[in-house]
């Protein structure tokens, strides 16, 4: 069993294992109890809680990425008792995911984290290696694209200057060429008349 076929399953507390899908629904087994059942697609909305997103004051995150800090600060942070007041899993949450929003994630949504987090926990599936590295690949992705993006332009700037270059010495060589015919008709004009004079004697 692994995180990625846990499902959530609306007007259905707790999570579930998806065993099989149908046109119809789907057949889940409930990590609680261990029990199968069939859910009515008519009746209720299945989602991966690997899709899940939570909202933060800055993009939204994946649930592991607030799993995962639950994880990282358990022994300096217990978990709450999901019972007690909402004071104390809003501080609860400041402490351990500082930056998640608390004017769209609800105290009942924090609760129901916390209860995600413990039923994972039982069932030894709070190893999200595989999402982190390809979170990290995704970062390195980014940082790539924008180390070429400066050096394509750099590129197509040098090419530019290059073709204006070019452009510019065109109407210089037409110049140099034009002078020439000038300076070689000057001579020649010396020349005809000369003969001409010649003849006339």
């Amino acid at each position: 069993m692994e995180y990625r076929e846990i499902v959530a399953v609306t007007g259905i507390g707790g999570l579930f294992q998806l065993l099989t899908t149908k046109s119809d629904g789907a057949i889940v087994r409930n990590l609680t109890d261990k029990s199968t059942k069939f859910i009515s697609a008519r009746v209720h909305n299945v989602t991966p809680i690997e899709s899940i997103e939570i909202y933060t004051n800055d993009e939204n995150v994946r649930l592991h990425v607030v799993l995962q800090a639950i994880k990282d600060n358990e022994a300096q942070h217990p978990l709450p008792d999901t019972k007690a007041g909402n004071d104390a899993v809003k501080a609860y949450f400041k402490a351990v995911y500082p930056n998640l929003d608390e004017d769209r994630v609800y105290v009942s949504d924090m609760k129901k984290i916390v209860k995600w987090y413990e039923l994972l926990k039982k069932n030894d599936m709070l190893n999200f290696d595989m999402y982190n590295q390809e979170e990290a690949q995704a970062e390195e992705t980014v940082e790539e694209t924008e180390v070429e993006a400066p050096a394509k332009k750099a590129k197509a700037k040098k090419a530019a200057e290059e073709v204006t270059e070019e452009v510019a010495e065109k109407p210089a060589k037409k110049a140099r060429a034009k002078k020439a015919v000038a300076e070689e008709g000057a001579e020649e004009a010396p020349k005809k008349t000369a003969r001409k004079k010649k003849t006339e004697e």
